[in-house]
């Protein structure tokens, strides 16, 4: 799969049949589709067709690469549109040294045998060449009945063309309109390849996502290294990453140890720790230690690839500004044909010319056209899903961004979300060193599979505690384990151990065991001469992102709520823990979408967090459902956005973005509407009575700095910080 166009590849469904119905680009006629959406490369909107075809996947990398290659050839891309441009440029500065209006505004006369018929000659030329493009276009639309800018322009340079015809035969007498119809046709090319390159820049850190794969992997076999195509690994296969080097596929660490940087998919700026059996992700960067991968998913079925088909999808997904932008675009096209017609009516009974109505008429239909207008959302659209992706928030539905903002609750679920899923050490009380508790619990359960044991065994090894070489080690089952440690033997358990051996429990960790037991804490006692030493308290462990994730939602002045299905001592412990005041605890799966209505009863919008099968629900229900990505594939297709790394942190991010994405379209909503509410009533002539009259090709530039101002703004968006 060709990994700079492997995003286009998600957005075509194989379909056969005699009279298929398709959605293609009226600007990129190449871009077939089985759904409705949006043009992968201009951003407007798809119009349906039947085709006598079967569209279909290309089977290879390399029959991918020709189709885009094709597409390209075909004539519809940004450098057509800048071949285009330069070209009809070059004619367009003869037509108007040679024109006769020209030459009276500038005073100079600059004629030869012939010379009166350059301009015609270079004019018919540039509509044929330059603007042949927008008729094509606008066939499209009539021909599906959905009239919009294409229509626009194509009626517009047609009539200028025809009267310029008429005039030039002598068929009629007036001013021909040949100038005019070059350079609107030129500007028009301008703010077209402006516009596209603008959305192509757009879609730009999309297409870097795909380049984050390496071309080659070194295969193992045996003890030989191979170099082979990332194409041509197999589900099984062992590669060997070197230091610094990007990982080519998603797999499982069978040697080795490293730290990989995942930060450009997942939005974490620290190194992930990588040992024996840990996951590793296709596209990230190796660190300083070599690492043996097993290969577990190749292709579509990669992480980075999944990623980039939530981001298609988002960006071809509407949101309700989306919508009104789109009726706002369609009706703005009626509203100029009606304003064209209206002011050749008003100005025919005024007494104008001919030449004179139609120059009006031209303009209104140019300045009219709503580009900027269907511009304004996709442009940010596209920018705000690709800038998400860039920190970790994949947007699967437009609609959860654009409501983002408006949210009034946030409640998480605990267990996976705000805390990390599995046992931890969270507390030690000890007559000692607590540290040297730790080692010594440590030494007798390294040999012990149990989870409390290994959690155990990985707090020492966190805190680097120096242990020594335990033996006779003896599991006591449902009850602890047992071990030599410098010829004394050391017991590792629960309170049924310490009643059994009939230890000695001081006061001070008999109390601190009661209150560690009454919120939901596992409490370990090591038991050294029949006495204890000291406990150790376990519990599913808070992540260390939460707390700071509570309080900057909270500032955000946003209400915080917990949901969980422990019991209320271990969900009133995290939510103290973590500062939250509203927490729910012994919720059964299936009554957590309920929890969320109880939420929304007063009328709150509430955004729902979890990462678990029994959350979908929950997270369907829920205004927003935003599914941690390290979750199940349940949770994930239930809600809108997904937190590509475990980090709550996320959900601030989402509002913040969703803030800035709708203040953004906003802005270029107003720009778009209001710009066409001032320059039509310019172009229709209201103020030819006071000497100013706007020409057509002065209406198209106007029209394409529009344009141009609405992409322009857009960009603005990259600069936004969501850390």
């Amino acid at each position: 799969m060709s990994k700079h166009h492997r995003i286009h590849q998600t957005q075509n469904k194989a379909m056969s049949g005699d009279q298929i119905p398709i959605y293609t680009c009226p600007m990129h006629p190449t871009v077939q589709q089985a759904n409705p959406g949006l043009c992968p490369e201009c951003r407007m909107q798809l119009l349906p067709v039947k085709k006598k075809t079967q569209m279909q996947m290309p089977a290879t990398a390399s029959d991918h690469h020709e189709h885009m290659n094709h597409d390209q050839h075909d004539g519809h891309s940004v450098n057509m549109f800048k071949n285009k441009f330069w070209l009809s440029l070059l004619l367009t500065v003869p037509t108007l040294v040679f024109s006769n209006t020209v030459q009276h505004w500038f005073g100079y006369h600059l004629t030869f045998s012939g010379s009166q018929y350059i301009p015609a000659i270079l004019g018919m030329i540039i509509f044929l060449y330059g603007g042949l493009v927008f008729l094509k276009s606008a066939k499209v639309e009539l021909e599906n009945r959905l009239p919009g800018m294409m229509t626009l322009i194509s009626m517009a340079i047609t009539v200028a063309f025809g009267y310029s015809i008429a005039v030039t035969f002598k068929l009629v007498n007036g001013m021909d309109f040949w100038w005019e119809l070059a350079t609107l046709v030129t500007i028009m090319l301008l703010g077209h390849w402006l516009e596209m390159a603008s959305v192509q820049n757009a879609q730009g850190a999309l297409n870097e996502l795909a380049k984050l794969l390496p071309d080659e992997a070194e295969l193992m076999r045996g003890k030989d290294l191979i170099k082979v195509s990332v194409a041509k690994l197999s589900v099984g296969d062992i590669v060997l990453v070197r230091p610094g080097a990007r990982i080519p596929t998603d797999g499982e660490v069978v040697k080795g140890e490293s730290d990989v940087n995942e930060a450009m998919l997942t939005g974490e700026s620290k190194p992930v720790k990588k040992m024996l059996s840990a996951q590793v992700i296709g596209g990230t960067i190796n660190g300083s230690g070599a690492l043996s991968v097993r290969v577990t998913r190749i292709g579509a079925d990669t992480t980075l690839a999944g990623i980039m088909k939530l981001v298609a999808d988002a960006q071809n997904s509407k949101s309700k500004t989306q919508i009104l932008a789109d009726k706002a675009a369609f009706y703005l096209t009626f509203v100029a044909i009606g304003a064209a017609v209206i002011t050749g009516i008003a100005w025919g009974i005024d007494g104008k010319s001919v030449g004179f109505i139609l120059q009006r008429i031209v303009t209104v239909l140019v300045i009219a056209c709503p580009h900027a207008l269907g511009l304004a959302i996709p442009l940010v659209t596209a920018i705000s899903t690709t800038l998400g992706a860039k920190n970790g928030l994949l947007i699967r539905q437009r609609m959860a961004l654009e409501n983002a903002r408006n949210i009034d609750v946030v409640l998480f679920d605990k267990t996976g979300t705000l805390t990390k899923g599995e046992q931890g050490v969270v507390d030690i009380v000890a007559d000692g060193d607590k540290n040297e508790l730790l080692a010594l619990a440590a030494q007798v359960e390294n040999e012990s599979e149990h989870p409390i044991a290994r959690a155990i065994v990985n707090a020492a090894q966190e805190l680097k505690l120096q242990t020594k070489q335990a033996t006779n080690f003896t599991s006591l089952a449902g009850r602890g384990a047992q071990a030599s440690v410098n010829g004394e033997i050391i017991y590792v358990g629960g309170p049924r151990l310490v009643e059994e051996l009939g230890a000695t429990l001081p006061e001070a960790i008999a109390l601190a065991a009661a209150q560690a037991s009454a919120e939901g804490k596992t409490v370990i006692y090591v038991i050294l001469s029949n006495k204890v030493q000291g406990a150790i308290m376990l519990a599913d462990v808070i992540r260390e992102e939460s707390k700071e994730a509570v309080a900057i939602l909270q500032a955000m002045g946003k209400r915080v709520a917990m949901l969980t299905g422990d019991s209320q001592g271990v969900a009133a412990w995290v939510a103290k823990e973590l500062s939250i005041s509203e927490y729910f605890a012994e919720v059964l799966p299936d009554k957590k979408a309920e929890t969320v209505k109880k939420l929304q009863a007063d009328g709150s919008k509430v955004a729902m967090v979890g990462d678990g099968v029994n959350d979908a629900p929950a997270l369907t229900q829920a205004d927003i459902g935003i599914a941690i990505g390290a979750g199940t594939d349940v949770a994930i297709e239930s809600a809108g956005i997904v937190l590509a790394s475990s980090d709550p942190r996320g959900v601030a991010k989402v509002v913040k973005l969703s803030k800035a994405t709708y203040r953004k379209m906003l802005q270029n909503l107003a720009w778009a509407t209001g710009y066409n509410a001032l320059a039509i009533p310019l172009a229709a002539g209201v103020t030819a009575a006071m000497g100013f009259v706007l020409s057509p090709a002065f209406g198209a530039v106007l029209m394409s700095v529009s344009t141009i101002v609405v992409a322009i703004n857009a960009q603005f968006l990259r600069k936004l910080k969501l850390q």
